[in-house]
């Protein structure tokens, strides 16, 4: 066997199908894509249209509700933050905050604050600012001598709403009638 004897095996490499290219090609004319209707032209064909007929994903029932007055928090169990301060990504002194938990990687997301729960141990004697905090994580806070401050945020529903000149009070009033 010579170098220039080397071939791929038969039918290893498939060209193309060029379509519309006259009617010898086989696939001349209309190209495979039949006679006329939306699915012979460009661009046309739509995912779930159903010719004019009220579609099937609009016909079936909707089921749950999504909450647009929900606050979104970051939560952050008392283990992973006894953690951090072992490790020395967080301070001891000073005020541990959502902005600070977050530069330790440990809040995400959150655009309501951030939420303190009682999972894990803890014993490190610090001081929280946050929007919330559970009965358990508060108690084991003030047992290890530390202290939590829970501070009012704006929800982000509500600052859309003052963005928009509305206010909150404004919705709810009009939705109760």
């Amino acid at each position: 066997m010579k170098l220039n004897d080397i071939r791929d095996n038969e039918g290893a490499r498939k060209g193309r199908m060029r379509v519309g290219r006259g009617i010898g090609s086989g696939k001349g004319k209309t190209a495979g894509r039949g006679q006329k209707g939306a699915k012979a032209r460009s661009g046309v064909s739509i995912n779930g249209f159903e010719g004019g007929q009220m579609p099937l994903h609009m016909r079936i029932p909707k089921r749950g509700f999504n909450n647009i007055f929900a606050k979104d928090h970051a939560e952050v169990n008392l283990g992973a933050i006894q953690k951090l301060v072992d490790a020395g990504k967080l301070a001891k002194d000073g005020v541990i905050d959502h902005a600070a938990l977050k530069a330790a990687g440990v809040a995400r997301g959150g655009k309501d604050g951030v939420r303190i729960l009682g999972k894990g141990e803890f014993s490190a004697k610090l001081s929280f600012k946050v929007a919330g905090v559970s009965k358990g994580a508060k108690d084991a806070i003030e047992k290890a001598g530390g202290s939590v401050e829970v501070i009012e945020v704006v929800p982000a529903a509500e600052k859309a709403a003052a963005k928009k000149g509305k206010t909150l009070a404004a919705k709810k009033a009009k939705a109760a009638g």
